[in-house]
């Protein structure tokens, strides 16, 4: 699968901003798909996931009431809206995606880190105090 991200920007401090990944040629209907970000200085770290096949989500605690995952109903897109944005938040965000044979719910976000997952390059977001 080959994916676009696209959303990225300037916002204010508690405003919102959503980001998107498009699957290229596939559908995301046989992967999960994750968002993760890396702040200047600070490791990646994973922010949130979507299984397509059932809708299952999961969230880091620092973004938890704060982010939602979603996607189209063709499951081509997948979403990150963010509210309440916060200056911490400050960070290149990532689309990863990967198949859900990979995939298990227990350690989410560990799959991603495999030679089987695809990553998109990366979009910056800031939030200004």
């Amino acid at each position: 699968v080959q994916l676009v991200e696209s959303g990225g920007g300037l916002v204010q401090a508690g405003g919102s901003l959503r980001l998107s990944c498009a699957a290229s040629k596939v559908t995301f209907e046989d992967y999960a798909v994750g968002w993760f970000r890396q702040a200047p200085g600070k490791e990646r770290e994973a922010v949130s996931c979507i299984s397509l096949g059932d809708g299952t989500t999961h969230y880091a605690d620092s973004v938890k009431g704060r982010f939602t995952v979603s996607s189209d109903n063709a499951k081509t897109t997948v979403y990150l809206l963010m509210d309440t944005l916060k200056p911490e938040d400050t960070a290149v965000y990532y689309c990863a995606a990967v198949s859900i044979l990979f995939w298990d719910e227990g350690t989410w976000h560990e799959a991603f880190h495999s030679h089987f997952a695809r990553w998109t390059q990366g979009t910056q977001v800031t939030v200004s105090s």
